[in-house]
């Protein structure tokens, strides 16, 4: 395995796993376009590190920011989609707009970006789109019928554009974790047990990510599932 120094641009790059992945990138010198609804959460100045203001919740807006992205930043050679968003509950209890906004965050926009940039990355000489998918893309589970539908959707987006990249030099890759210990569980009534052993922390998903970025260029890791070594799962009182 050997690195090759890339542009790489990640999502949701101002907390949790998205953070984790942009720093591990960037202690491998790694040039990295971090995303986010709110740049102010990015503290330190990088001259490897350049933040992007984008809102993948407003649908109508993102070809042209796109557009605008690509011109700022021709070389970017590989995506880490990493943004998402977490809500749980029967269906029932999801209203139209709950629903379409979850949609919206955890397929619908990652659909747009890959739309908007794969035309360049296929005439790179090499190039990657990694996707942050979840253990909930592999089974459906009690009130997670939006969740699971999102993340099953993505996982059928990229097992198709797989195919559809494989006569270019685009690797595609879906990483499905399972509870990864971070701020996502702070608003939901559950979270993972407290033993070191019932959760993953997001620096594994992001040594993973970094495992198939530097992996030999005719390799291509299509799917790869991460579990804590015993799922517990503690539910919050309320």
């Amino acid at each position: 395995m050997h690195t090759v120094k890339r542009t790489v641009l990640v999502t949701g790059a101002s907390s949790g796993i998205g953070r984790a992945i942009a720093e591990n990138l960037l202690q491998q010198g790694h040039h990295v376009i971090g995303a986010s609804r709110d740049c102010r959460k990015f503290m330190r100045q990088m001259a490897t590190f350049s933040p992007v203001q984008l809102d993948l919740s407003r649908l109508q807006e993102l070809p042209q920011k796109l557009r605008e992205l690509e011109q700022s930043f021709p070389h970017i050679d590989a995506v880490v989609f990493s943004a998402g968003m977490g809500r749980f509950g029967s269906l029932e209890e999801f209203s139209y707009g709950q629903i379409e906004a979850l949609m919206t965050i955890n397929f619908t926009s990652q659909v747009f970006l890959t739309k908007a940039l794969l035309p360049s990355l296929k005439h790179k000489a090499h190039s990657d789109l990694i996707f942050i998918g979840s253990e909930a893309a592999l089974k459906g589970s009690r009130k997670g019928a939006v969740y699971c539908a999102g993340k099953f959707a993505l996982r059928g987006f990229t097992q198709a554009l797989r195919e559809e990249c494989s006569n270019s030099n685009v690797r595609v890759c879906l990483i499905n974790p399972g509870m990864v210990k971070t701020a996502f569980f702070e608003q939901l009534s559950f979270e993972p047990g407290d033993d070191e052993s019932n959760y993953i922390l997001p620096e594994d998903v992001a040594e993973a990510v970094a495992y198939v970025l530097n992996s030999r260029l005719h390799t291509v890791m299509d799917e790869i599932n991460l579990s804590p070594l015993n799922k517990v799962v503690k539910f919050k009182k309320p």
